[in-house]
């Protein structure tokens, strides 16, 4: 059973690769910014504003693809209720790590999965992270070892990568963290196949 990931996330698409789920990636191209402008300006919370993205990938794919199953995904860093959104320069990446340093913030992680140009299934998941208390200078060395497109692309820290030494706990799913809650998407694939 092969599925579309409407995400142009790389590591989405190796946690299905790994993980045997046949996938095949067309990206939804929606305006991310705007949308969280808007659903922030409704009063959405993290949460919501990550599972409606998720939904709203989905769906755009799904009514071009009506017979297949198609997984949207979306990831928000969440500290103190507050959405931080990816760096748009190195700058911010260093500001954005200042506000999180040696504090506690939630990484919400939301899928969704549409047929027919509609949602069927969601799943939001929420990991909690510490981070270290670091001086100004090893926050500095940390963002050296980032190539610019990487950091842009997929915020401050990779978890899979060089992030790890920045937290002092991590709570939650590695793969969640990473962008898909892989779990419970296989489960409701397994469910949908029975049906």
């Amino acid at each position: 059973m092969k599925i579309i990931l409407a995400s142009k996330s790389g590591v989405r698409k190796d946690i299905l690769d790994k993980h045997n789920i046949s996938n095949k990636v067309i990206v939804s191209n929606v305006d991310e910014d705007e949308i969280k402008k808007s659903l922030l300006a409704e009063g959405a919370d993290p949460q919501e504003v990550s599972k409606n993205l998720a939904e709203i990938k989905s769906v755009k794919v799904s009514a071009n693809h009506p017979e297949m199953l198609v997984l949207g995904a979306d990831s928000v860093v969440a500290h103190n209720n507050e959405i931080i959104n990816k760096p748009k320069s190195r700058k911010e990446a260093f500001e954005i790590l200042k506000r999180l340093n040696n504090s506690k913030h939630f990484l919400i992680s939301s899928v969704c999965i549409s047929k027919n140009g509609a949602m069927i299934w969601n799943y939001s998941d929420i990991s909690e992270l510490k981070m270290k208390k670091l001086s100004e200078r090893d926050l500095e060395k940390y963002l050296e070892k980032i190539e610019t497109k990487t950091l842009l692309a997929y915020g401050v820290y990779q978890i899979e990568a060089q992030g790890q030494e920045l937290f002092e706990h991590i709570k939650g799913d590695r793969n969640s963290i990473m962008g898909l809650p892989i779990k419970e998407i296989i489960n409701y694939i397994k469910v949908y196949k029975d049906d």
